[in-house]
């Protein structure tokens, strides 16, 4: 009994969508690339209580924190403004996809 148990939370762990993938050691095998992890904007945080946030890079920055030198100043719909050394740079949660309003009209 005991060992139906313990099996059935193993199998349970590994289908749970939320978790990480088991190493397969793929990467070591010749010809054969991971992917990159994802940098850049991956999600925006709107808070009811609390300052607004966005994940960064896998790193959950709020309002007015730093992200390397740069400043987060503005967290908008689908983007955030960052200024650093360089300058202003804006960061997009779908960067090459651009949005245009939608004209009603007879159909």
């Amino acid at each position: 009994m005991l060992m139906f148990v313990v099996c059935t939370g193993v199998l349970a762990q590994g289908t749970d969508p939320t978790r990480p993938p088991f190493e397969t050691g793929l990467a070591a095998q010749p010809g054969v690339t991971m992917p990159e992890p994802t940098t850049g904007l991956q999600s925006i945080i709107r808070r009811k209580a609390g300052k607004p946030a966005a994940l960064i890079n896998g790193v959950v920055i709020e309002l007015g924190g730093k992200v390397g030198e740069a400043r987060l100043i503005r967290i908008g719909e689908d983007s955030v403004v960052l200024r650093g050394p360089q300058g202003i740079e804006t960061l997009y949660l779908t960067p090459g996809v651009e949005k245009k309003a939608v004209r009603k009209g007879k159909r």
